[in-house]
């Protein structure tokens, strides 16, 4: 319990910091609107996830994380896609940022931004599920597993990132300003927080495979980010 409470205050914490970062650039009814496209989304997808396994594998969710919305999905789940969401957009088109006149350079960024929410839950899955049973996997017909998850999940995670973030992007571009925006940092610390945070979590529950991954990926990312 008391590790859901933590997770519970961390992303809470996480979504006002996202928003109110949003809320500097643009419009609150843009900021409002697409943090509710994904939330509402992100449920859907989830509970058509754990009703048929489509697209992430076979799962449900348990009550350990918090209270299950329309009896499917822990309320905490739809505020972590936004967090996760928004903020790997921020870090993938930081690390684009180089090629931000190029064609194409809008998709690429939903592309890169999939992928950083696939590694993401790469990065959860180990003490979301296998330790702390927050959602548990049942059995499945791969032998293909990352502490219990299919190969599937982390696929269905990035295609359904990708497909969210395609809808929701046009909330996100301030079509009233001309000027380059600065560069914005701190997408690349929420997200390099959060997921240290999993290394330290993974670790506390000898985890090790994943705490390794997690600081791999954290650092890799902040390289990328910061240096190109």
């Amino acid at each position: 319990m008391e590790d859901s409470r933590i997770a519970q205050a961390i992303i809470v914490l996480a979504f006002a910091a996202t928003l109110l970062r949003l809320a500097r650039t643009l419009p609150w009814q843009n900021v409002i609107a697409s943090a509710a496209s994904i939330a509402i989304l992100s449920g859907i997808f989830q509970a058509i996830g754990a009703s048929t396994g489509i697209p992430f594998g076979p799962f449900f969710y348990t009550e350990k994380l918090g209270w299950l919305v329309f009896g499917q999905v822990p309320w905490p789940m739809q505020l972590l896609w936004v967090v996760i969401l928004l903020n790997a957009r921020g870090v993938a088109r930081l690390i684009l940022r180089r090629w931000q006149n190029s064609p194409n350079h809008g998709l690429w960024v939903i592309a890169f931004a999939s992928l950083l929410a696939g590694l993401f839950d790469a990065g959860v899955e180990p003490i979301a599920s296998h330790a702390n049973h927050w959602w548990i996997w049942k059995p499945s017909r791969t032998t293909l597993l990352w502490y219990g998850a299919p190969w599937v999940n982390f696929a269905g995670w990035m295609v359904t990132s990708f497909f969210i973030l395609a809808l929701t992007t046009p909330w996100l571009i301030d079509k009233k300003s001309s000027d380059k925006p600065p560069l914005d940092f701190q997408p690349l610390i929420v997200w390099t927080a959060l997921m240290l945070l999993l290394a330290f979590g993974n670790l506390t529950h000898h985890l090790f495979a994943a705490t390794v991954f997690s600081i791999a990926t954290a650092l890799a990312v902040a390289f990328a980010a910061l240096f190109r």
